[in-house]
This record gives structure tokens, C-alpha cells and sequence, in this order.
């Protein structure tokens, strides 16, 4: 029978708890952060000339806030921050353990180097249609999706940055913005009505939707309850969210529309919360079912990859190959949550956040190509590399990075997933990571080969001067790409330490009910 919360339960336990310390309140404080600057913004909409600047110190303080979050997770284990002082299940709670500190740490990351890319990308026209109270709404909802502990909450967060991507998306109102944003709206409103679905119907069989809560009373519904179709409306709903295979065509449809930098922080940030939903749902939440369901997944991610990487071959516009190049990457990551074990969750976990610097990256690359070429056909772009060799080779990094190549930081999570697929016995998907990996090198030889070393059939002048807020943006995200493949190490233990509590949240749930709670 479901469970559910009863009208006897002891409601008094819900009302003693502990006062939220100073490190729970970081926590919270990320979002707090974010809608506290965007209302800001929107007040001072005229004049508009201080946009920039506001939005880029609030960028630099959300870094610091979740610099902090995740230094108190690393050292104190999960933090939990309870709406009014009611302990849930009956309050909402935000818990940040490892896996989602690390994500909003390097959102935040990809956020500011975008908002500095951002000074030379959106004009006034941009600020006075509200590209930055819509950026650092974006941010709270992504934030937001990162650090709640509860299901609904969840669904709350995924409205809040998906109607902002919205304005984000069809902001300059050019014919092909608003195609494209009627494909993205669609597809991820679809996506959306499922999650609710699978919401209510989670409801209905737990009598909760505290994550935590959750996570304890899944094994004892687990031979009484359809666990594994709920599993499965939830991994359907965040595989729409992620672009995975056969539902992606949206995001190859609408990434290369809006301004760059909107690209930029589109491909960064919105398909990985999507795989982050889903690797706290089947990992922490369905681990049995996820074990059983494991196969549809890795079809599904091996279709993503090979789609993906195939869809990039036949392109020649800049932005439309780095699409489909993401929509690979969700591929890898989502066979890397099938796989399952520490080495196919923290892999995939690893890979994630490599894809949010890297691909960040390629598309600021991709903006400062268009501008020195103006063109955005690798068919037409030529002598890059004559015209401004620093950035070619700032470019040719990030192209060895998202190839799985070594030096640079997409090498490490290729090696932990192909050993945690060999581990299990999965040859054939070791062979569809080593195929897509190799097919990716073919993509970005022929981007760089085209765009950058082809020399132009008419001979252009000395090297083009490139301004910091250009060249400093690509050369950031390059260096910590070029630093986390150097020495990973520090990150992979905390990748590892993530891994191992979404597969045993005891301290997850203790952080939420430190003293039992109501049943």
C-alpha cells in the first residue's frame, strides 16, 4: 500500500529544529542572491547603462557564495537550510550535498565568464529588452534546480529558468529566434508536463516529495509500488530536459539562434541540469529500478552519442555542429549513469562539468570566429589561425578537450566510464564511447582544419587585436580545462566522495532529519 503522511503524525517533531547555522544559510543563499540583483535590475531599467556592471559584481558574488557552499559541504558533509523551521517532510528544504555544490559552483563559474563575454556581445538594445535581469533569473533557477531538496521544488526551479531562457532566447525578435524558440518551448513544455505527471504520482505513492524522505521509504514500497513506471516518467521527463535521443531535435533547433552569449550559457548550464535531476532521481532516489532500467538507458545514451557526433559531421554552421556536439555529450553522460557504480555515476558526474566549461568555450570561440570572419560557415571562414594565432590556439585546446584528448580535463571522465563499462562487462558501449570519441576528432579537426589552418584565397592583413573582454573569457575556460586535465586529482576525490553518498545519501537524509523525524 502507499504510504502517506498521517493526520496523527507528530507535528511537534516538525516544529523543534535546531535554528539553521551560518553554513546552512549558504545554502539559500545562492538564490536569495540571484533574484535579490535581477529585481534590482529590473528597477533600475532606466537607465540601463549600470546593467552590465551590477549584473557581473552579482555574477562574481554568487561565485564566492558557492565557493563557500561547497567548501562547508567538503568539510561538514551535506548542509541543510528548512523553510520556517518546519522539518520536512511537512517544510521545503534545500540540501546541497557534494554532487549539487558542484554543479551550481561551476554554473556559477560559466556564468560570469559569460557575463564579461556578454560586454561585448549584448548592446543597448540588448540591455533595454533585460538580457541581465533575464541572466541572473536564469541563475536562480538553475541555482535553484542545484541545491532543493524537494521533487516539487524541483519542477518550481525548471519554470524559473525555462521562462527566462525563453526571453533570453528570443531576445533581438529575428525571424529564426522565434522559430527556434517556439521548437525549444514546445519540446521542453512537454518534458515539463511529464515531470508534473511523474510528481503527482510520486505524491500518490509516498505521501511525500522531500527527497530524502524519499530515499528512506523507497525499499520498503519498493514490492508494493510501481516504482519502476515511476522511474520511468521521471526518466523520460529529464531525458526531454537533457536532449537526449530521439527527443534532441529541439536543442540543434534553437541553440544557434539567439546572441552568442546566450548560446553560450544555454549550452553550458541548461541540458546538464536536466542530467543532474536525473542522476539524483535514479541514483539516490531508484537506485533498484535505475539497475533495471539501466539497458533502455544505455541504448538511449549510445544513440545520443552516435546522433550526435553524426549530426555534427553534416553541418557547416559553427553553432549548429557545438549543438550537436552537446547532445553527444548528454549521451555519455546519461551511459554513464546506466553503467552505475562509482565509476560510471562519478564519471558521468565528472564528465558534466567538464562539458559546462568546455562547451562554454567553444561557443565564446565560436563568437569571436564569426566577428574576425564574418561568417558563421566553416565552409567560407578561413586563416583564423594567420589572423590571430592566440585565439586559434585557445580554440584548438578546447577542441582537443571536448574530443576526450589528453592533456585537458574531457580526457579523465572518458577513462573512468570506458574502465566502469569494462567492469561491468559492457563491450559493446565501450566501443560506442571509443567510436564517438573518435568521430568528435574528426568534427573538431574539420572545424579547426576549415575555419582556422585553410588559408584564405585572398590574403588578409596582420593579426586582428582581440579586447581582454574577448580573448579573457576563452582564455579562463581554457586554462581550467587545461588545469583539471594537468591535475585532477583534488576534483576527482570530491567527484568520488559525490558518487559514493547519492549511492549511500545516509548522510543526505541525517542532514535533513538529524534527529529520525516523522515517518
Amino acid at each position: 500500500m502507499a504510504a502517506s503522511i498521517s493526520p496523527s503524525a507528530d507535528l511537534s517533531a516538525a516544529l523543534v529544529h535546531a535554528p539553521p547555522t551560518a553554513a546552512a544559510w549558504l545554502v539559500i543563499l545562492p538564490v536569495v542572491w540571484c533574484l535579490a540583483i535581477g529585481a534590482l535590475l529590473v528597477m533600475l531599467r532606466r537607465p540601463n547603462g549600470l546593467h552590465p556592471t551590477i549584473a557581473i559584481l552579482g555574477l562574481a558574488g554568487l561565485v564566492l557564495i558557492d565557493g563557500l557552499l561547497l567548501k562547508a559541504v567538503v568539510e561538514n558533509g551535506p548542509l541543510t537550510m528548512v523553510m520556517g523551521r518546519w522539518l520536512p517532510p511537512f517544510g521545503i528544504a534545500f540540501t546541497a550535498d557534494l554532487t549539487g555544490a558542484l554543479f551550481a559552483f561551476t554554473a556559477a563559474l560559466v556564468a560570469l565568464v559569460a557575463g564579461v563575454f556578454s560586454l561585448t556581445d549584448i548592446n543597448d538594445s540588448g540591455r533595454r529588452y533585460g538580457f541581465y535581469p533575464l541572466l541572473m533569473l536564469l541563475m536562480a533557477g538553475v541555482s535553484g534546480a542545484f541545491l532543493t531538496g524537494d521533487i516539487f521544488n524541483l519542477y518550481v526551479w525548471f519554470e524559473v529558468l525555462l521562462i527566462s531562457s525563453f526571453g533570453l532566447l528570443v531576445l533581438g525578435s529575428e525571424p529564426e529566434q522565434i522559430d527556434g524558440t517556439v521548437k525549444y518551448g514546445f519540446l521542453n513544455l512537454v518534458g515539463t508536463t511529464l515531470f508534473l505527471i511523474a510528481t503527482g504520482y510520486l505524491y500518490a505513492v509516498f505521501g511525500t516529495l522531500n527527497m530524502a524522505d524519499i530515499a528512506r521509504k523507497a525499499d520498503v514500497l519498493r514490492n508494493s509500488a510501481p516504482l519502476v513506471t515511476l522511474a520511468g516518467l521521471f526518466m523520460l521527463a529529464f531525458a526531454m530536459k537533457a536532449a537526449a535521443f530521439p527527443v534532441n531535435f529541439w536543442l540543434s533547433a534553437s541553440y544557434h539562434t539567439p546572441r552568442v552569449v546566450v548560446s553560450a550559457l544555454f549550452g553550458g548550464l541548461l541540458t546538464k541540469v536536466g542530467v543532474y535531476a536525473l542522476v539524483r532521481v535514479m541514483v539516490m532516489l531508484f537506485p533498484v529500478e535505475r539497475e533495471e532500467l539501466s539497458f533502455f538507458l544505455a541504448v538511449a545514451g549510445a544513440l545520443t552519442m552516435i546522433v550526435g557526433v553524426l549530426g555534427a559531421l553534416a553541418q557547416t554552421d559553427l553553432r549548429r555542429i557545438l549543438g550537436y556536439l552537446i547532445v553527444s555529450g548528454i549521451g555519455v553522460m546519461l551511459a554513464g549513469i546506466a553503467v552505475g557504480g562509482p565509476g560510471g555515476v562519478g564519471g558521468a558526474i565528472f564528465y558534466a562539468l567538464h562539458s559546462m566549461l568546455v562547451m562554454t568555450g567553444l561557443y565564446v570561440a565560436s563568437g569571436i570566429a564569426m566577428r574576425l570572419g564574418a561568417s558563421a560557415s566553416i565552409a567560407t571562414l578561413a586563416g583564423l589561425y594567420r589572423r590571430h594565432a592566440g585565439f586559434a590556439a585557445l580554440t584548438l585546446m578546447l577542441c582537443f578537450a571536448v574530443s576526450g584528448l589528453p592533456p585537458f580535463s574531457g580526457f579523465w571522465p572518458k577513462v573512468m566510464l570506458v574502465k566502469a563499462a569494462l567492469d561491468i562487462g559492457a563491450w559493446w558501449l565501450v566501443a560506442v564511447f571509443l567510436l564517438a570519441g573518435f568521430l568528435t576528432t574528426i568534427v573538431t579537426g574539420r572545424l579547426f582544419l576549415l575555419a582556422f589552418w585553410r588559408d584564405e584565397p585572398q590574403a588578409a592583413g596582420g593579426a586582428v587585436s582581440l579586447s581582454p573582454t574577448l580573448l579573457g573569457p576563452l582564455a579562463v575556460l581554457t586554462a581550467l580545462t587545461l588545469l583539471i586535465g594537468l591535475y585532477p586529482e583534488p576534483l576527482l576525490a570530491i567527484i568520488q566522495r559525490a558518487a559514493a553518498g547519492l549511492a549511500e545519501p545516509s548522510a543526505y537524509v541525517n542532514s535533513v532529519f538529524p534527529e529520525g523525524g516523522p515517518r
